[in-house]
């Protein structure tokens, strides 16, 4: 199921996550997963934003890094996101930080030229949706026609391949 020449940009993070009330360990990220279906499922070449500075496995001191970097708006990343000129689909996936996009992501994005792009974001969380993430990623990926988004429950990942299945097969019948 060959998917419009595609890309995921993803924001991901392994550690100490919460799970509907309950911390637990997990050795590769929620939004890591959801970014490996599309893959599989569209055949996207997948880019994943590494902060500078990796956060904390502690859960809590990795949300209190988050609120620091969201705040002060800075958070350098490893490298760059590979040339889009050649993409015409974007996914853009991240776990909601403080009510929307982990700062690594503005990072990653700003300065693009998004024309003409279809950005097909996804989000994990433990409640929040995908909060005001349309709206962010209108203000920075200028040009692009921000599509439906998805919002997969963290504690849902490891059962929510169909989900991603169904939302990348009605994208592709609607447009």
């Amino acid at each position: 199921m060959s998917d419009k020449k595609s890309l995921i940009i993803y924001f991901s993070r392994a550690g100490e996550n919460y799970f509907g009330g309950d911390i637990k360990y997990i050795d590769k990220g929620n939004t890591e997963v959801i970014a490996e279906y599309i893959s599989e499922i569209t055949g996207a070449d997948m880019f994943k934003v590494e902060p500078l500075k990796p956060y904390s496995d502690d859960y809590t001191e990795c949300i209190n890094e988050a609120k620091v970097r969201t705040s002060n708006h800075d958070a350098p990343i490893k490298e760059n996101i590979p040339d889009i000129t050649g993409y015409e689909v974007i996914y853009v996936g991240f776990p909601i930080y403080w009510g929307g996009m982990p700062e690594e992501l503005y990072t990653a994005l700003k300065g693009y030229d998004f024309s003409g792009k279809i950005i097909r974001p996804f989000t994990t969380h433990e409640g929040s949706g995908l909060s005001g993430v349309p709206g962010q990623l209108s203000e920075i990926c200028i040009g692009a026609e921000i599509d439906e988004g998805l919002a997969i429950s963290g504690s849902r990942v490891g059962d929510s391949k169909s989900d991603v299945n169904s939302w990348i097969l009605r994208r592709r019948l609607d447009g």
